[in-house]
């Protein structure tokens, strides 16, 4: 008589929660304040903003592009080794971002290094060792616990950032959240997993697993809605300070404007990771999109006040980053766990170069027309197709050859 088959180990959830929340806070954190440093590098090294401003726009399209790469290795070798690695890479290039004398330098360190470095410390690493030790019931509420915790890191961390540099220095204060993204290794402990035998049968292949999911309709119509989720949010966050200075407002509206989007955040991505256990995930997804469309054509027709501008900047906040947690859960959904930082990746990458986009239209039109206007119903057209093109998404698993994928 043969004993029973032992479900194979994972790690504690608590375990894997506590851990991978701490390393998303830092890894998010960290970079959510990179602002602060625009006016003290510039004027100290004598540079335009378009020289830091092109730095971070490198920063983001190098982790767009290398997330699916990072992905790909965490799946395969596991989410351990790549957070170690991300975390000594993020530390070296702030060290080298405070180091740095010229343009170039400080392209390659605060744009290319740092860039690179997210893609191996944030959410899609993280999230895949969730998808595997978290039960599938579970999933869209653990991954928005994971979301909120780096909502809250990007809320906590500027407060943080701006008394550093006023207490030592832009320069050592950089040196120091060096050595606090160092703090991510021991945190990594915290999700490595055992090694398991693999299971029988013929596996899918990295190359099959890409081919599949380009070639499934839901996956092209995610990307596309992350697209517009990235284009959304880093116009705001870089150019709604700017367009409340053109219309007369003090820049303490805007500093309070942009803590309260990082404080609502926090409460929106939990909210959409627990509706995820709930409710269809097309239909949360749409309702996102369709919200901010309505929320930014409120706020171009109310009169602006203070007020207007922190109601717009609280309503955007509940809706920020609740995608994050709602679009992975459905990719995890569709397609299984095996290669879940990986397409997470591809996923993201839609949404890097929606934020290269945003950020550079941004910019763009403005000095074409003198006005934000353009861009701002941009952002409310590309929100409604979001929202239409959400709900034709298929949330059940892919079948293989007549199986369908295991969750």
């Amino acid at each position: 008589m043969t004993s029973p088959t032992r479900a194979p180990h994972t790690l504690s959830m608590t375990q894997v929660l506590l851990c991978g929340a701490a390393i998303v806070t830092l890894s998010m954190g960290i970079r959510h304040g990179f602002g602060l440093w625009l006016q003290p590098i510039t004027m100290d090294r004598g540079w335009s903003r378009e020289t830091f401003g092109l730095a971070l726009a490198i920063q983001n399209l190098s982790w767009g592009l290398v997330g699916p790469f990072a992905g790909m290795l965490a799946d395969r070798y596991g989410a351990f080794k790549v957070l170690v690695a991300g975390s000594v890479l993020y530390a070296g290039g702030l060290v080298l971002m405070a180091l740095a004398t010229s343009g170039l330098a400080f392209h390659g360190s605060a744009g290319l290094m740092i860039g690179m470095a997210q893609a191996g410390c944030t959410y899609a690493i993280v999230y895949g060792v969730i998808g595997r030790n978290v039960a599938p019931e579970k999933r869209s509420w653990a991954m928005g616990i994971t979301a909120a915790a780096g909502s809250f890191g990007q809320f906590l961390m500027v407060p943080v950032e701006s008394g550093l540099i006023s207490a030592f220095g832009w320069q050592e204060a950089l040196i120091l959240l060096g050595c606090a993204a160092l703090a991510i290794v021991p945190l990594a402990f915290g999700l490595k997993e055992p090694k398991l035998a693999p299971p029988a049968g013929r596996q899918q292949s990295i190359g099959e697993a890409v081919r599949e999911a380009f070639g499934y309709r839901s996956f092209q119509l995610l990307m596309a809605g992350y697209f517009v989720c990235g284009f959304q949010v880093v116009f705001i966050g870089v150019h709604m300070p700017s367009y409340l200075k053109d219309h007369g407002l003090s820049p303490q509206v805007a500093t309070t404007a942009l803590a309260l989007i990082g404080l609502f955040n926090v409460f929106g991505t939990y909210a959409a990771g627990v509706l995820g256990q709930r409710l269809a995930k097309r239909h949360i997804l749409a309702s996102i999109y369709a919200l901010r469309s309505v929320a930014i054509i409120a706020f171009l027709l109310l009169p602006l006040t203070p007020a207007s501008v922190y109601a717009f900047s609280i309503a955007m906040g509940l809706l920020w980053l609740s995608t994050v947690p709602t679009t992975n859960a459905v990719v995890a959904q569709i397609f299984g766990v095996k290669h879940f930082s990986m397409l997470g990746g591809f996923v993201f990458l839609a949404h890097q170069i929606g934020s290269f986009l945003g950020v550079w239209l941004g910019g763009k039109l403005y000095d074409a027309t003198g006005s934000y206007d353009v861009v701002w119903w941009i952002a409310v057209a590309l929100g409604v197709f979001a929202a239409l093109i959400n709900l034709p998404v298929r949330e059940t698993a892919i079948v293989r050859g007549g199986v369908p994928a295991p969750a």
